[in-house]
């Protein structure tokens, strides 16, 4: 991987984050995406200052427009991309009949409309490479409901099905594209759940919470979000050489395998 040039959207903390640093650790240079443009320049001095191949691009992947200039920037830049993560995501949570039209056209605008923006710029530039891989980090809630969060799940359902639906397309040009699917992950997206909750929320995610019809993690712990990069790492090095179409739960048993 040493060499290759790496996309990563949602790069300026949680699983984002920890995908970037996974990837220059590789000696893969990375364009890093995020909104939050001043978080994003935090993460991106500390690479650079530690000698990695790091450069931030501020965009908002609703806007296909912002997307292809940065995608086009990226690799007059940096180089050919040669992996995609798809790591960008909102939380909006609520019950079902209670979302407001903005808390559900905003949770799709980042978390599936932006997969697609993203993916679509950059596997357009793969195909006359004929080599890609490509990882979009979805959810379990994707599968498994959840209380309370039907719109996140439902665009992370979109999401994994629309990579998994691209994967088939692209798979001629020998690019591959996979889901990894993480469980409660030690990220703000997680730990904002808990601002009312506190210690009683951090055990109804470790141990369940019956009354949501909600299973704990049999692992009993929170997944990191190194433990979620490395399967996305995985996923994009040639160890997975002949794996595409799949999706990957990384959730200590949550789901129980689904």
């Amino acid at each position: 991987m040493r060499n290759k040039t790496g996309l990563v959207t949602g790069a300026a903390g949680g699983i984002g984050e920890a995908v970037v640093r996974a990837l220059v650790a590789e000696g893969v240079a990375v364009a890093a995406l995020d909104a939050n443009a001043q978080a994003l320049a935090v993460v991106v001095k500390g690479l650079v200052e530690e000698g990695h191949v790091v450069r931030g691009y501020p965009v908002d992947v609703s806007s296909s427009v912002a997307v292809d200039a940065v995608v086009e920037a990226a690799e007059h830049e940096l180089g050919p991309i040669s992996y995609l993560v798809n790591a960008a995501g909102v939380l909006r949570t609520g019950a079902a009949i209670a979302l407001t039209d903005d808390d559900w056209n905003q949770t799709f605008a980042v978390n599936a409309t932006g997969v697609f923006h993203v993916s679509r710029a950059v596997a357009r530039r793969m195909i006359p490479r004929r080599t890609g891989a490509i990882v979009t980090v979805a959810s379990n809630a994707a599968t498994t409901p959840r209380w309370n969060m039907a719109a996140y799940a439902a665009s992370k359902a979109a999401a994994a099905g629309f990579t998994r639906c691209l994967g088939l397309e692209v798979a001629k040009f020998g690019i591959r594209c996979n889901v990894v699917a993480p469980g409660s992950t030690n990220t703000p997206m997680l730990t904002s759940l808990w601002s009312e909750g506190g210690g009683d929320a951090l055990r109804a995610s470790l141990d369940g919470a019956p009354e949501q019809f909600r299973l704990g993690i049999p692992l009993g712990r929170l997944a990191e979000p190194e433990d979620v990069a490395d399967a996305v790492l995985f996923l994009l090095s040639p160890r997975a050489a002949h794996i595409t179409l799949h999706d990957l739960t990384v959730d200590g048993g949550a789901a129980l395998g689904r």
